[in-house]
């Protein structure tokens, strides 16, 4: 039993998927990267400035504070208010919005080239080689002089 918990952990399947989980976490802090130092602020600039990141909405002020107004989202939960941050929820959806597109993307190549890597072989089968008369003619004999000695 031993021996078999060893082959599956360390051969083949469950070291590939930790190589994977790796980088996959690797490439969520790319893509976390991406969105938050290059998309957001574009996406700022072409809304006027706006940073989603700090945006929220206080649903509950606590008791006492109804006038308060609160500058961040963390001021608000400090303060005791109820914090809808919607911003962080925009940020957090372009960032899967880039995720899958990017694995759309990488997949969509890796289908096409194994599409690609299984056809060749049908259409190696498919053209043979043409014989020569000659060959086809010394093919006939030879079966011939196999059923006649036989």
């Amino acid at each position: 039993m031993l021996k078999e918990f060893k082959e599956f952990a360390f051969k083949g399947n469950l070291m590939d998927m930790a190589v994977g989980i790796i980088i996959g976490g690797a490439f969520g802090t790319v893509v976390k990267s991406l969105v938050d130092d290059v998309v957001m602020p574009i996406i700022g600039l072409i809304t006027g400035g706006i940073d989603f990141s700090d945006r929220f909405a206080v649903l509950k002020r606590p008791e006492g504070a109804e006038d308060a107004v609160y500058f961040t989202a963390d001021a608000a939960k400090e303060a005791g208010a109820t914090v809808m941050t919607w911003g962080n929820f925009i940020t957090a959806f372009i960032s899967f919005l880039i995720v899958a597109f990017v694995l759309f993307l990488i997949l969509k190549k890796f289908v096409a080239a194994l599409e690609e890597r299984l056809a060749k072989p049908e259409e190696e089968k498919k053209e043979e080689p043409e014989i020569s008369e000659d060959i086809q003619l010394l093919t006939e004999i030879r079966d011939l002089l196999k059923e006649g000695k036989a």
